[in-house]
């Protein structure tokens, strides 16, 4: 075989061998697993906005930390709603976010969860939030409704009645001639009470329950109660002595921003007024004092995941990672920060940062003295109060 057909060979073999890899690279592209897209697994929460503020910081961080379950990634978001809205909304099945019910609920109180699954339970035959079991709703933080009210007026009270309750507001708010019968300055004109518009906030019904129960001296009230005259005409002279900015929804800002305006004092969230006392101090010369009552209302913000096959289970799964980052010692931590009290135990009032040991000398105490706790008050009770509110203070 002369050379030039050996070279002719050689060209033709490296011809097929190209050809052949071609063919072979094609192939193999072909057959080369593609990782497959992980999807997010939302997380849609509706929250109570006394604990929104803390729980959006909690989800921010929880998001960048990029939290997996089961190797999909968990994406968290945070919706603030009052409890009272969230709740109608529940039962007139009107809530959804970006069109979808929500993965999990924390509204103010556990009652509030009660409330909706008995409205369920009469459609479905079921609850859709569940009491018991890996799923049940679970405390994330508490807080408590106590007297919130300038230091100038709180000495007037306790100079003159010795004490400040339900009782001894009621008689200031009724006094004809004002503050100077009650032993305070002309300027002050007359006693304003603080209390949450209930139509806006649940806190606002929080508070004349509590009113309610130191009324009757006990710690259940009844529709009864509620529709008694006499009750009625002492609770009517008790919240005439409103302002207009005390009926709105964020009452303790309104307390930070405008100062005696708003009002002289009144029955708030114990966290709200804790986050806005260093405001409060900045602002006016007069600071505010807490002080505890007999009777006090609980917050206990519970984290209840929907149990509808609305959301699939590996949704309702990754709500559970997130109730436990939660109650996590670090985030709990926050809470305290922001004037909450922590539902993991482990975690003390009195650690670094806490708002209970900074304004301990403005009457905040990390252990509650002993009170009555008031009973969650039912729908004919809570419809009862709402209609009381509606035409006797709403309207004025």
């Amino acid at each position: 075989m002369n050379r030039t057909r050996i070279i002719f060979f050689v060209v033709i073999l490296l011809a097929v061998l190209i050809v052949a890899g071609s063919f072979l690279w094609q192939w193999l592209s072909r057959q080369k697993v593609t990782a497959p897209v992980q999807e997010k697994l939302e997380v849609r929460i509706v929250c109570a906005l006394p604990v929104e503020p803390w729980v959006q910081e909690a989800g921010r961080q929880f998001n960048a930390e990029k939290h997996t379950l089961e190797g999909q990634p968990i994406e968290v978001s945070i919706v603030p709603m009052d409890g009272l809205t969230a709740m109608s909304r529940y039962e007139r099945e009107e809530l959804l976010i970006d069109g979808r019910v929500p993965t999990a609920w924390i509204p103010d109180s556990r009652y509030l969860v009660e409330l909706v699954n008995v409205t369920y339970k009469e459609k479905l035959g079921r609850d859709v939030f569940l009491t018991d079991g890996e799923y049940r709703a679970r405390p994330i933080a508490t807080s408590i409704f106590v007297w919130g009210i300038y230091a100038s007026r709180a000495e007037v009270l306790r100079e003159k009645y010795g004490r400040i309750d339900w009782q001894v507001i009621h008689d200031a708010a009724i006094a004809k001639g004002g503050w100077p019968e009650l032993g305070g300055s002309p300027d002050w004109g007359y006693f304003k009470l603080v209390v949450p518009n209930p139509r806006r906030n649940v806190g606002g019904l929080a508070a004349m329950v509590a009113a309610a129960g130191e009324y009757y001296d006990k710690t259940n009230i009844d529709v009864a109660d509620v529709t008694d005259p006499d009750f009625q005409k002492w609770l009517g002279e008790l919240m005439g002595s409103m302002t207009d900015l005390s009926s709105g929804a964020y009452t303790v800002e309104d307390l930070a921003l405008f100062g005696y305006s708003t009002g002289d004092g009144g029955q708030l969230l114990e966290s709200d007024l804790l986050v806005n006392m260093a405001g409060i101090q900045t602002r006016w010369a007069d600071p505010l004092v807490i002080v505890y009552p007999k009777y006090v209302t609980w917050f206990d913000f519970p984290f209840t995941v929907w149990m509808g096959s609305e959301t699939t289970a590996m949704e309702k799964n990754a709500a559970l990672e997130f109730e436990k980052y939660l109650l996590s010692p670090e985030i709990q931590q926050m809470a305290v920060q922001r004037g909450l009290r922590p539902a993991n135990l482990n975690v003390p009032l009195t650690g670094e940062d806490s708002l209970f040991v900074r304004w301990q000398d403005q009457g905040a105490q990390p252990i509650v003295p002993r009170t009555s706790a008031m009973r969650s008050p039912d729908r004919e009770v809570l419809l009862a109060l709402l209609r009381w509110f509606d035409l006797n203070v709403a309207q004025r």
